[in-house]
């Protein structure tokens, strides 16, 4: 083996060997190579590619089988009764399935390879509202890790009308795990991405959030309010719409709820509505709320706990945003 090869560190995968063209073509636009690439070298290559080409469409190869399993028709009830063994193996067959296709497609181009062989489709048709709780929830995950970063998923799930669908399953859902995948994948189409939050203002989408955070789903909750916070923060212009809902009351409700680590969430999404927002500012301090005591007692409890730090910077920042004192002027108008 040459030395050149022993020193080197040739990539593994289909982006480093794309690092390796876009490297050699840096170095084609500066002084001519000394010497030209050896033959071990060239065969590396040819072999490299080969192989990436190959584990590519071995993926491929893998996500239609994995469609293939989901595919398959399901026995009527008559034929399965009496079959519950039987029907047991099917739904542990199709959620490995889906776990599958969920680690595949990390892999953009894996991504897109799914919705052009209609695999997110027959996700949303068949299995976002299907009987097995196992199998909604993994088609909702599904559903997230295609869209996440995704434009084009993105796009293609908005035009089929799969939000409404993800909101009544974060709304309603019976099984814990359901609601909260389905507000993952909520996050997903909505969150960078425009037409995605028209959607979701159409469709109520902040009383979907608003119930969440008041449920009794603690991950439900956190990421309802994370959302919320987002929402909020890149998008200031939707203060007048959330306010006018009576979000700030219901924010306040929440905090006198037993402390948990989200409260984070909702005193920076308070924070939000307050700052540059009159409206926010004025229910903020309505006396009626108790908001001003309740702020000072938390503080309170906070000093001194590390990992409650920018909850307590919250906490400070909206006390000071709402009720800091003006300092009385004298008769000569100048501070005392």
């Amino acid at each position: 083996m040459s030395e050149d090869r022993q020193g080197r560190r040739y990539p593994q995968n289909l982006q480093g060997v794309l690092q390796l063209a876009v490297d050699a073509g840096s170095a084609a636009e500066g002084p001519a190579p000394v010497e030209p690439m050896s033959e071990e070298r060239k065969t590396w290559l040819r072999e490299a590619l080969a192989d990436v080409c190959k584990g590519q469409m071995d993926e491929v190869e893998q996500m239609k089988q994995c469609l293939a399993i989901l595919r398959k028709e399901e026995g009527s009830e008559q034929e399965r009764e009496g079959e519950e063994e039987r029907e047991e193996d099917d739904e542990d067959e199709r959620e490995s399935a889906f776990e599958m296709l969920s680690e595949l497609c990390e892999n953009l181009d894996n991504a897109r390879d799914l919705l052009t062989l209609g695999g997110l489709d027959l996700c949303i048709s068949r299995y976002l509202c299907h009987i097995q709780s196992g199998l909604r929830w993994r088609a909702a995950e599904l559903i997230a890790c295609c869209a996440q970063n995704m434009p084009q998923v993105q796009v293609h799930m908005l035009n089929i009308r799969v939000l409404p669908k993800l909101l009544q399953l974060t709304d309603s859902d019976p099984h814990p795990t359901v609601r909260v995948k389905a507000l993952y994948a909520v996050s997903c189409l909505v969150r960078e991405q425009d037409a995605g939050l028209q959607a979701f203002l159409s469709h109520d989408g902040f009383s979907v959030l608003m119930r969440g955070m008041q449920s009794e789903n603690e991950k439900l909750r956190t990421k309802s309010a994370f959302l919320l916070l987002n929402l909020l923060t890149s998008h200031p212009e939707q203060k007048d719409t959330v306010v006018s809902m009576g979000m700030v009351q219901q924010l306040v409700s929440v905090l006198r709820t037993p402390h948990s680590p989200f409260h984070e969430h909702v005193l920076g999404a308070l924070c939000c509505l307050v700052e540059d927002f009159p409206q926010g500012l004025k229910d903020c301090r309505n006396p009626g709320l108790g908001l001003e005591e309740l702020l000072r007692q938390r503080a309170n409890e906070l000093q001194g706990k590390d990992e409650s730090q920018e909850e307590l910077d919250f906490c400070e920042r909206l006390r000071l945003m709402c009720f800091q004192r003006q300092q009385p002027s004298d008769d000569n108008g100048m501070d005392r």
